[in-house]
C-alpha cells in the first residue's frame, strides 16, 4: 500500500497545505511558536494517524471476529521532554467484550501498522532542487 501526500506553504507564516489522496489539511504551528493556529501542528497530524490507525485496526478486528458493535475512543499525549519522544496512548473499548477479547485487543493494539512503523522509525530519502 503506497500512500502520497504533498504540500506548499502559503504565506501565512508556517501554514502548509496539504494534499494526501485528494483530502486537502491544513497545517500550522500554534501561537505561541508564531503560526496562526489554522490546524494541527506537524506533531499533531503524526498524533493523529496514530489515532486512526489504533481505533480502526482494532475496530476492523473486532467486526471480522464478529464481536458485539464496539466504539473505540483513543487519546494520545505526546512527551518531547525525555532522550526519547513518548506518546502515551489510552484506548477505551465502549461494548460488551469479555476478558480474553480484550487481552486479544490489548495485542493487537501493539501491532497496528502506523504503531509498528513509529516504533521502529523510518527510513526517509530526500531530494531537494530549487527552481527560479
Amino acid at each position: 500500500m503506497a500512500s502520497r501526500a504533498q504540500g506548499s506553504t502559503s504565506p501565512t507564516p508556517f501554514q502548509v497545505m496539504i494534499d494526501v489522496g485528494g483530502h486537502r489539511l491544513v497545517a500550522d504551528e500554534p501561537h505561541a511558536l508564531g503560526g496562526t493556529d489554522a490546524g494541527p501542528s506537524p506533531f499533531g497530524l503524526v498524533l493523529a494517524g496514530l489515532v486512526a490507525c489504533t481505533g480502526t485496526t482494532l475496530r476492523m478486528y473486532a467486526e471480522h471476529k464478529g464481536w458485539a458493535p464496539v466504539e473505540i475512543r483513543v487519546e494520545l499525549a505526546l512527551d518531547l521532554r525525555g532522550e526519547r519522544p513518548l506518546i502515551d496512548r489510552k484506548v477505551v473499548v465502549v461494548g460488551a467484550l469479555d476478558e480474553p477479547a480484550l487481552s486479544r485487543l490489548r495485542d493487537i493494539v501493539e501491532r497496528t501498522p502506523v504503531t509498528l512503523a513509529l516504533k521502529s522509525g523510518f527510513d526517509i530519502a530526500t531530494e531537494l532542487g530549487a527552481t527560479a
